[in-house]
């Protein structure tokens, strides 16, 4: 696992145990429904997992992002699928989701090369 992936992954692991051991009931339940919200219902994961990163690419917010690619990519989504992603929020969001796609890009390819 590269560098990007392992220091994300770590430091959010690490920083959510932080969180939760406050013992927080709003944080708990606001966790809870978004883990909720991404579970299969009339829309599938894999669908859900894109829509998050559209959003959070639109929103520009770069930890909702890897979070979201490496979601995808542990759910089997292609490339392919991941630049169409790329493509809507470009659409959506407009020259401001650049700087984000390039760090996406670079972190899906850290995903993708640690197969």
């Amino acid at each position: 696992m590269g560098n990007l992936v392992k220091e994300f992954n770590d430091y959010r692991t690490k920083m959510n145990e932080v969180i939760l051991n406050k013992d927080n009931l709003v944080i708990k339940r606001l966790w809870n429904l978004d883990t909720n919200t991404y579970a299969e219902g009339a829309l599938d994961v894999k669908t859900k997992e894109l829509l998050g990163l559209v959003a959070s690419m639109v929103l520009r917010c770069d930890d909702c992002i890897k979070y979201h690619l490496g979601k995808s990519h542990e759910l089997g989504i292609t490339t392919e699928q991941v630049y169409e992603v790329f493509a809507v929020a470009n659409i959506v969001g407009g020259t401001i989701v650049v700087p984000h796609t390039r760090r996406a890009a670079e972190y899906w390819e850290e995903l993708a090369n640690k197969e």
